[in-house]
């Protein structure tokens, strides 16, 4: 399924901004997650770091070592599922499942555009 030039675009932002999303939610759980100050750095740090380098490495657009779309999906689900999770331990439960929901919904879109292109060789 082919989106329409506008929707594409629109998605194609939103996907930006959920990945902003998700190292911003990262990183709010690692501030979180511990009581020593130098272990909040590291962890509000090291978990959004951990995400973009995996993230970059693998599901980016101009990915170090592209992947096939299902392995992208998966490095995807990886790191927005990491992010629901925080949200979870942040106990904002009802935020991951808005969270996860719409990372589900854009994706499953995007893939979809991207097949569409890729059947019409462009």
């Amino acid at each position: 399924m082919k989106l329409p030039g506008p929707l594409h675009v629109f998605n194609e932002g939103l996907a930006f901004l959920l990945e902003l999303a998700a190292l911003a939610v990262l990183a709010w759980w690692g501030w979180d997650a511990a009581d020593n100050v130098a272990l909040r750095l590291l962890l509000a740090v090291a978990a959004p770091a951990l995400a973009a380098f995996v993230w970059g490495l693998f599901a980016a657009p101009k990915a170090r070592i592209p992947l096939p779309i299902p392995g992208v999906l998966v490095v995807k689900a990886l790191v927005f599922g990491a992010a629901a999770l925080a949200l979870h331990a942040l106990d904002r439960p009802s935020a991951a499942l808005a969270f996860a929901v719409v990372v589900l919904l854009n994706t499953a879109l995007a893939t979809a555009d991207r097949q569409a292109a890729m059947r019409r060789g462009a």
